[in-house]
């Protein structure tokens, strides 16, 4: 049991990280009043962002086993964070200044998010001549992938709690950060007095477009590194079409879960991640109808939770007052 747990957790963390980011960011977004059901559209962009980047710099080098490791790391980054800023930006000009309805917008903004990052991956699997249709970045990925030098060396603690790249303790960090900030600081408060009761937050003299603005844009930025982290880490740099299956889904799944909670997301997120792969770790033999409906345990889950949190009556159980709804100062 021991050892099946070793193996297991750390690929179950692996597989909840996407989730913990796209998560987070929709707490932070919802916090504010906006429902962005784009987060799976936000995770493509972000992802496919990164990739580009990574792509035109590894190809722009004779060696791409020589990258200097500093711009490897960046160059990415910064082209996720800029395409989910972006994703952040078009959905608070719709729902905000233009007060469109949250919901198809954010349903229009995944079907753009997933065409956008296939069309353009599809493009730069084209410019590689590629036998099979998924790009490899072999030296970007190894720089996200690379794990503390000493974990080996520490046995179980080390492969469960240090066998991981960056980018999954940086998702750890976010949580427990945006945590803090939503319950112990003056711009949490300011943040969820806006998503509460805009009405009463703007006559207190709370910028209200500021802060959805703020709380979206952020919010999406993060879940963009959720898509960055699948390919660059999950899934060895390898980009490939449609590879992301509902993982967004799932993320927007786990902000009801968590009630609300960045910290809540972290188990959550392992918790759902297990699931997702938990599978692969159960004998079936060759009855593959067995093995299809051990698929099903993370969706059958997501279902239960959905109902009972629906049948909760405390009020610090419920989403954000106004959550969803556009504000126009005029209706005051």
């Amino acid at each position: 049991m021991f050892s099946f747990l070793i193996s297991f957790i750390p690929r179950a963390v692996a597989q909840g990280i996407p989730l913990l980011y796209g998560s987070t960011g929709e707490i932070i977004t919802e916090k504010s009043g906006n429902l962005n059901l784009g987060i799976p559209g936000v995770m493509y962009v972000g992802a496919i962002s990164g990739v580009i980047g990574s792509f035109l710099y590894e190809h722009g080098v004779a060696d791409p086993s020589q990258i200097n490791p500093v711009l490897g790391v960046l160059i990415p980054v910064f082209c996720c964070l800029l395409g989910s800023l972006l994703m952040g930006l078009l959905y608070c000009f719709l729902t905000v200044t233009l007060r469109a309805n949250q919901n198809v917008t954010g349903l229009a903004m995944t079907t753009f998010g997933v065409g956008f990052g296939n069309f353009f991956g599809g493009s730069l699997i084209k410019l590689t001549g590629a036998q099979v249709p998924s790009i490899a970045l072999s030296a970007t990925s190894n720089l996200f992938r690379t794990r503390l030098p000493f974990a080996d060396s520490l046995g179980w603690f080390g492969q469960v709690f240090l066998s991981y790249g960056f980018l999954a303790y940086v998702a750890i960090a976010i949580a427990l950060g945006a945590s803090y900030v939503l319950n112990r600081t003056r711009v949490g408060l300011q943040l969820r007095a806006v998503g509460e009761d805009p009405a009463t937050a703007d006559a207190a003299g709370i910028s209200i477009t500021r802060y959805k603005f703020m709380a979206t844009c952020l919010g999406c930025m993060i879940a963009g590194l959720g898509g960055l982290y699948y390919v660059m880490d999950y899934a060895n740099g390898v980009w490939s079409n449609d590879a992301f299956g509902d993982r967004g889904w799932l993320a927007i799944a786990l902000v009801i879960f968590t009630i609300w909670r960045p910290n809540m997301a972290i188990p959550a997120s392992i918790l759902f991640g297990g699931l997702y792969i938990l599978y692969l770790f159960i004998p079936t033999g060759t009855d593959l109808a067995v093995k299809e409906l051990y698929k099903m345990l993370p969706y059958v889950v997501t279902i239960v939770v959905l109902v009972i949190t629906s049948m909760r009556r405390k009020r610090e159980n419920q989403p954000p007052e106004s959550l969803g709804l556009p504000y126009f100062r005029e209706d005051r």
